[in-house]
């Protein structure tokens, strides 16, 4: 079986950060049910099975950044790497309304063969890649629905997500808020600290600088969007990173 559970582009590059891109593809493996959830294509072209456009801002930020991006290569549907491996939600079995039949009957045996299979080796590649790096800010890309099935719609375009450690996230936001034609969230749509996560294990908990970006995915649908995007994030990052390492002097 030719299958490896992550991708890394630009492993040579040595600019002051790593980019990880977690649910970077709907990818169902072909040891899980034969490569199939049993989900109609459309569902799983939605945002259910991946970071609908967060790779190809990543691979762009990546470029402009100097900085060496890993992205996983299986659905956040088959185990979700942004998750610590005790949360309930690892192995999700209904997701924004839709029964995923593949998990329905997937037992902790199942789970754990696809935390060997595509979970902690996408974590270790993550791990080994951050310690070449010991000063290199972590980032992780994320996209997110406009709207959930029977939810408020939601206004945001960028999110920037933290839990107590806001060293790098607050400068982030105070100049992502500078442009007047964006709304901006802090800890929106989501909260920022989950247990475990993928910022929780490979940051925090080293103290090492990070940031968690959310974009909405209907603004980030094509390659030239993306694009867009990744050149409009950068400057604003290295700014932040520089604010952060300033403050600290």
């Amino acid at each position: 079986m030719n299958y490896k559970p992550f991708e890394i582009v630009g492993a040579e590059r040595s600019g002051p950060w790593v980019i990880a891109c977690d649910h970077a593809s709907n990818l169902i493996p072909p040891f899980v049910n034969n490569g199939s959830l049993d989900l109609p294509a459309g569902d799983m072209g939605r945002h259910i099975a991946y970071d609908v456009g967060a790779k190809g801002v990543s691979l762009a930020l990546g470029a402009l950044l100097d900085a060496p991006v890993i992205c996983s290569n299986f659905s956040r549907l088959v185990i979700d790497p942004n998750r610590g491996e005790n949360d309930p939600t690892l192995l999700m079995k209904l997701y924004d309304g839709t029964i995923i039949p593949a998990n329905r009957h997937a037992d902790a045996a199942e789970k754990e063969r696809r935390l060997d299979t595509c979970y902690r080796p996408y974590h270790n590649a993550l791990a080994d890649l951050l310690q070449t790096r010991p000063e290199a800010a972590l980032l992780t890309l994320h996209s997110f629905t406009p709207q959930l099935a029977g939810r408020p719609k939601r206004p945001w375009h960028v999110g920037i997500l933290h839990a107590d450690d806001r060293r790098l996230c607050d400068p982030l936001l105070e100049l992502l808020q500078q442009d007047q034609s964006l709304c901006v969230g802090r800890n929106e749509p989501y909260g920022g600290h989950l247990p475990g996560d993928t910022i929780d294990r490979h940051a925090i908990s080293q103290g090492r600088h990070n940031a968690l970006v959310e974009i909405r995915n209907d603004l980030i649908h094509t390659d030239e969007q993306q694009a867009h995007w990744a050149e409009r994030l950068a400057p604003i990052l290295q700014n932040a990173l520089r604010i952060t390492l300033a403050n600290e002097v």
